[in-house]
């Protein structure tokens, strides 16, 4: 998929709107999936997207953060956690299919569907550059950060 454009896709997006990938206008998109709305690891991660967010838009980047949560979910965990940017919601995991981050996962010994934590970085032209799969939350944003400030 790396270095293939994406095919468009529009998602349920907070702030009462819908995210269509063709209508955005960014110069670089950040695209984070993540398993669940606030669960300590996705509330660790999304967390460090707020915190850096003024340096990737001072890079030109637009950050949003895809999970299988609704709408109402979304726009709870947003306003807890105080994101300026917004959450999308793909509750029929089209876009979760669409970047094959859907994997059976272990979870207290038993076998489960879900997101797998990745995060991609699409060009103006919406060409897929960089991504990562099977994130681990650590230091992971700030090296989003640093390959969109090279961009």
């Amino acid at each position: 998929m790396l270095n293939t454009i994406v095919s468009d896709f529009s998602l349920p997006c907070t702030g009462d709107s819908v995210f269509s990938l063709s209508a955005c206008k960014a110069k670089t998109l950040v695209l984070f999936f993540y398993p669940k709305d606030n669960t300590p690891g996705c509330t660790t991660e999304a967390g460090n997207f707020r915190d850096l967010h003024d340096q990737f838009i001072k890079a030109g980047a637009q950050v949003y953060g895809i999970s299988r949560d609704s709408i109402k979910s979304h726009e709870n965990f947003k306003a807890k956690l105080g994101f300026q940017f917004e959450l999308l919601s793909d509750s029929d995991e089209k876009v979760c299919n669409q970047f094959g981050v859907m994997k059976m996962k272990n979870m207290y010994g038993k076998q489960v569907r879900g997101i797998e934590r990745s995060t991609f970085v699409l060009d103006a032209s919406r060409k897929l550059i960089h991504e990562w799969r099977g994130v681990k939350v650590p230091g992971h944003v700030q090296e989003v950060l640093e390959i969109v400030k090279a961009l």
